[in-house]
This record gives C-alpha cells, structure tokens and sequence, in this order.
C-alpha cells in the first residue's frame, strides 16, 4: 500500500512539474513565438535567411537552456536576441517580396513541376542562387541583389524545364535507348525513325511553351508507341527471319485477322486486289452501326420521357373537371408539333453527306454538326468554299419556320483553355455572321456561343478524335406551336 501511495505522490509531482514547466515556457517565450511566428508569415527563412538562421540559433539554445534548468536570465537573454533577429528578418523580408518578387515567381513554378525531385542538380543551384541573392539584399547590397535574382530566375527555369522534360519524355528516352542496345534500327528503321522524330517535336514544343503540355504530353505518348512498336517489330521480324518464312507467307498471315473481321461483320474480305476495299467497307460498317447506335440510344430516351410526361399530364388532366377539354385539345396540339419535328429531322437528316454534316436529335432540338466546316489553324474566317454545304444548311434551317438558331464553336483540347474558348467563340460568331449577310437569315433568330475544350465529343488523345472535336454544331430549336 505505500509503495502504491508513494507512485501516486511522485506522478503528481512530475505532472504539476510539468504543468509549472510549461506556463514558464509559455511566459518566456511569448514574445519571441509571436516574433517567430510572424517571420514565418513572411516567409523569411527563404527571403531573409541571415536573419532567419540567427534568430532560430538563439531560440533553439534558449529551450535547451530551458530543459537544462539554466539560468533564467541568460534565457531571457537569448529570447530577446532571437526576438531581434526574427523582427529584423521580417523586415528584410517584406523587402525581399518585393524585389525578389520575379524570382520567387519562377521558383514556385519550377516546385510546381517538381524540380526538387526530378532535376535535383540544377534545383540545388538554382537555390544557392537565390539565397546569394537574399544575403545580399539582406546585406543592403540592391543592386547586387537585383543582379543576382536575374541569374536565379534563368536557374529556376531551366530547373523548371528539365523537370517537365523528365516527366514526359524520359520513358520515351529510355525506350530509344533499349532500342538501340536491341539493334532495332536494323529491322525496323522507319518505325524507329517516327518514333525519334516525335520525340524530337515533343522537346521542341517543350522549349517553345513549357506551359501548355496538352500537344508535348501526346507527342510523347506517341513516340512511346512507335518504340514500342519498333522493338516489337525488329524482334519479329529477327524471328521471320531466323524461322526462313517467306515474304508470301508474312502476307497471308497478316491477312488473317482482317479475314476474321470481316466475318463477323457477315462480309467477305476481298484481298485479290489488296487490303484497301475491304478496310473501308469495314470502316463504313461501324460508322453507320455507331450512327445507328446514337440515334436508337437518343429515340429510346426521348420516348421514354416522353410516356413518362404523357402519363403525368393525362393523369391530371383526369382528375379535373372544368378546364379538361380545353387543356386536352393542348396535348394533342403538342403531340401532332412532336410528330411533325420528328418528321421534319427524317428529311433534314437526308440532306447531308456524311461528310458534310451529321444531323442528331436532343429532345425536339435539331444538331447540325457541320463536319465539312473547317477552319485553317488558329483563324475564324469563313472560307467561302463552304458556300455550297451553307446553302443545304439553310434549306435545313428551313424545314424548320420560326425556329431560333443557336450557332456552338468547339475546338479540340490542344491550346490554353483561355485561347480555346476565345478561338471557339470567334467561329461561331464568323458562321453566325455568314449566315445573316449570305444566307439572309435574320438577326434576331442566330445566337453564337463558344465552349472552347469543355464539350469534347471524341477521344481527344487521337488525332481522329481532336478532328471531331473541332466543329461548329447549329442548334435548331424549332416551335411547338404553329405552322
């Protein structure tokens, strides 16, 4: 029982020690935790670092001091010392801020891009740059300073550069690099080459506009396929070779999966005269089964919101008295501008080519994505070739009276996303202005509207999709009352 008692008795104590030891902490410290902490603020380890590391050498000896039972008065004595050194660092770091400020810029960038980790040797010289920089403004030296933060902004890029280059292209390298230990340049030389040249133009693209990544990233991606397919190829062409296969045989084998195809299409594959018929009957085949695929998907939904809506009217319109025979004769009104829309899109969809214009319905609204629109790189201008195709699309817009006309401009996802929404804007307004002077359609019924990258209607990371997301759609939006 004593033994129990005498535990208890010396837990108290160390913890009311404690306690006491940590409200004197508090007690000294104050003033230099809040001198401290507002160094912090200003980031003054970075912009003040003379200061900064003096302040923190008298703060971290006064709390050894503290646990060692010194001297409260020499504790004091570095507190306020470390207090000074943090008051002045803070000074000299709201200075720092300002004329540091480029360069802070550049270095919060290249962490951005992971500079620490992906190009640690330029990263760290780049930072004893900057803190040569600091030293000096701390030092009074301005114009030594200024001097010095523009050598470190130039560190800070290349550091910047070399960690996006690292992240993007370095699989790329390494897969040339097996390529080449793999004498793949020997069997597969103009794949090979592809796959250096896209490398090549992702660096290039990298130099030019670090900062748009989108182009550089699939440039990469790219050229990591075409190495890949380059040491794919070299191992078995080296195969074939070493097998003594003959060129026929090589022929008659790769004519296989096509023939496969084709089967399960329930088509003969042609190959007497060569591959390219039978390729293009196939890729028509999926092409009308995704379009039918679209609108089957489109008429299911809308029919069923349309039972849907249909029941909820009618089941009000059941429960009423007085106003149900005015408010039926509404329905059948809608349903007849229902009938007569859905119509109207069979002719208009008949009017296109394919590779004019596809046409697709949103509820009763009308798409016409003008495929065979296009504009050259980066311009808005309507291209008067186009006459031809704009005339079927007023003759569409036709079918159609009184409707209004909302005129959309796409672009694929390469580009700013800034630059890609002003880009996309432009164009429709050029279409939305071709289609008032050429067209004669009044003013009144077109809007124009741009939506840059944001409504992507294919893959953007081929270039067959990128194509299809660069287009201009014209919303119909027909009434649903009237002739």
């Amino acid at each position: 029982m004593k033994k129990i008692l005498c535990s208890l008795l010396i837990a108290l104590a160390v913890a009311t020690a404690g306690a006491q030891n940590a409200e004197l902490r508090a007690a000294l410290f104050e003033e230099a935790d809040a001198a401290l902490e507002a160094a912090q603020a200003l980031d003054a380890a970075l912009l003040a670092p003379t200061s900064f590391k003096r302040g923190m050498d008298s703060y971290e000896s006064a709390e050894r001091d503290l646990e060692r039972g010194r001297n409260l008065d020499w504790i004091r004595n570095k507190l306020a010392t470390a207090t000074g050194h943090f008051k002045k660092s803070a000074e000299a770091a709201e200075v720092g801020a300002i004329t540091l400020a480029s360069a802070v810029k550049t270095r919060k960038a290249a962490l951005t891009a992971q500079a620490p980790r992906f190009a640690s040797d330029a990263w760290v010289t780049a930072e004893r740059s900057f803190n040569s920089a600091a030293r000096r403004l701390e030092n009074g030296d301005i114009k030594g300073a200024r001097k010095r933060s523009s050598e470190t902004e130039v560190k800070y890029r290349d550091a910047e550069l070399i960690a996006i280059k690292a992240q993007y292209l370095s699989q790329t390298r390494a897969l040339l690099a097996q390529a080449e230990k793999d004498r793949v340049k020997r069997y597969a030389p103009v794949t090979l080459e592809k796959a250096e040249a896209l490398l090549a133009r992702a660096e290039q693209e990298l130099n030019e506009n670090r900062y748009d990544t989108d182009l550089p990233r699939s440039l990469a991606q790219d050229a990591n396929y075409e190495a890949r397919h380059a040491i794919y190829l070299a191992k078995h062409i080296r195969k074939l070779r070493d097998a003594g296969v003959s060129i026929e045989e090589i022929i008659l084998d790769y004519e296989q999966p096509l023939q496969r195809i084709a089967a399960s299409a329930d088509k003969v594959a042609k190959l007497d005269e060569g591959t390219e018929a039978t390729t293009v009957e196939l890729s028509q085949y999926i092409e009308d089964l995704r379009e039918r695929e679209t609108a089957l998907t489109q008429e299911v939904n809308e029919s069923r919101e349309r039972v849907a809506n249909l029941e909820d009217e009618i089941r009000e319109l059941d429960e009423q008295l007085g106003g149900a025979s005015a408010e039926r004769i509404a329905l059948v009104q809608r349903l007849e501008a229902e009938a007569r829309i859905k119509e109207q899109f069979e002719r208009v969809e008949k009017m296109f080519t394919r590779d004019e214009a596809r046409v697709y319905r949103q509820g009763n609204v009308i798409i016409l994505r003008l495929v065979g629109v296009t504009f050259p790189s980066g311009q808005s201008n309507v291209d008067f070739s186009h006459g031809p195709l704009l005339r079927k699309v007023r003759t569409a817009i036709d079918t159609f009276p009184g409707s209004n006309l909302v005129v959309e401009g796409h672009t694929d996802s390469f580009g700013g996303d800034d630059s890609n929404m002003t880009l996309s804007e432009a164009r429709a307004q050029s279409v939305g202005r071709y289609m008032v002077s050429e067209l004669g359609i009044p003013a009144y019924r077109i809007g124009a509207e741009g939506f840059g990258e944001t409504q992507p209607i294919a893959n953007n990371e081929t270039a067959q999709g990128r194509t299809r997301n660069r287009r201009i759609d014209i919303r119909i939006e027909p009434r649903l009352t009237g002739g």
